[in-house]
């Protein structure tokens, strides 16, 4: 079987080399793997590592080095959808980490019948310190961040989502390309049409592959703002492809606002019920990861808890405000382009 492994990449010369180097020792034959590296018109050295791993790797069936003109995301990934030419495709993120077996793992599980698979994702740190160490902890909680399967579970089943998917040809062939107007939520859009078109993503705790997490508090916060902002945006074309707990944090600050208003015109019972149980489940999620890992830092956490939550439910907030301006700039973006056609 043929593989297709894609890397789409913009700024990320500090990761890329080690995310190629585990590619190169990957366990599965190379001779069947073809490697696509796409480069988001990145302004660092991205571009000439990729070209030369494309000029110094042998034994790949083909190293193809593309550009991603659009420079975001879902372009980078439509760049991979037009070139690759392997029975299934197979795309990580360079912010990444993949063990030996990663493509065999899912290749088995392909053959096994299934069209998408994929597997856990643990987050790892760069450059640990006792406080990135705790930035860890809060991203790994599932309090702190997700309750998707693709992080904690422990078997085999059939999910909504999945992280660093293997899928097989015909999926992309029935399904479509990727939403270029959706530049964090494009996966989320992806996996909504993939089941809708009649596919299962089955989640295998075989195959592993690591993410780093943002190693100080403001990018964590900024993506925590930016992944709400875009949940948002994305009601306005494809709500479906959310559940409920994607919402959470909206609701926890429109509950702040309402709870701060409700005390002002002098009822504060709804506000100290709100920050009581919040604070519960704070402090409860804190024992817990202290009583695991003994870390002082680790008594920063409820505040790190408590800006994650804000952040993610302000950005989902202001992303639903921003929407129907959103849709209009995107309706008058086609009507031009369709001009251009004619």
């Amino acid at each position: 079987m043929k593989v297709s492994f894609a890397i789409v990449a913009r700024n990320e010369e500090k990761s890329l080399s080690r995310i190629l180097a585990d590619l190169t020792c990957q366990d599965y034959p190379h001779e069947n793997i073809e490697v696509l590296l796409v480069d988001s018109m990145s302004e660092d050295n991205t571009l000439q590592i990729m070209k030369n791993f494309a000029q110094n790797s042998s034994g790949f069936a083909d190293v193809k080095v593309l550009l991603n003109r659009g420079k975001v995301l879902p372009s980078g990934n439509n760049v991979v959808l037009d070139n690759y030419t392997g029975d299934v495709l197979v795309r990580v993120d360079a912010h990444g980490a993949i063990p030996s077996d990663f493509i065999s793992k899912n290749v088995e599980i392909i053959k096994s019948g299934e069209k998408v698979c994929g597997g856990r994702r643990p987050n790892l740190i760069e450059d640990a310190n006792s406080f990135r160490e705790t930035l860890l902890c809060a991203e790994q909680s599932m309090f702190g961040s997700s309750i998707a399967p693709y992080r904690n579970a422990e078997q085999k089943m059939y999910t909504s989502s999945l992280f660093c998917g293997m899928y097989l040809r015909e999926v992309f062939d029935t399904v479509g390309k990727y939403n270029e107007n959706l530049y964090r939520t494009e996966d989320n859009d992806m996996s909504y049409r993939i089941r809708k078109a009649g596919y299962k993503l089955c989640f295998s705790p075989d195959i592993v592959s690591y993410q780093y997490t943002r190693n100080t508090l403001f990018k964590m916060l900024k993506q925590k703002f930016l992944n709400g902002f875009w949940i948002g945006r994305t009601l306005g074309v494809s709500p479906k492809c959310f559940s409920i707990f994607h919402f959470v944090p909206l609701v926890f600050v429109l509950s702040i606002v309402f709870s701060a208003l409700l005390s002002f015109l002098g009822y504060p019972l709804f506000a100290l019920l709100l920050w009581g149980a919040y604070s519960l489940f704070v402090i409860l999620t804190t024992i817990i990861e202290i009583i695991k890992k003994p870390r002082i830092t680790n008594l920063l956490l409820p505040f790190i808890f408590a800006l994650l939550h804000i952040c993610y439910g302000v950005g989902t907030l202001l992303g639903i405000l921003s929407m129907p301006f959103w849709l209009i700039k995107i309706k008058g973006s086609q009507n031009n382009e369709n001009v251009k056609k004619i």
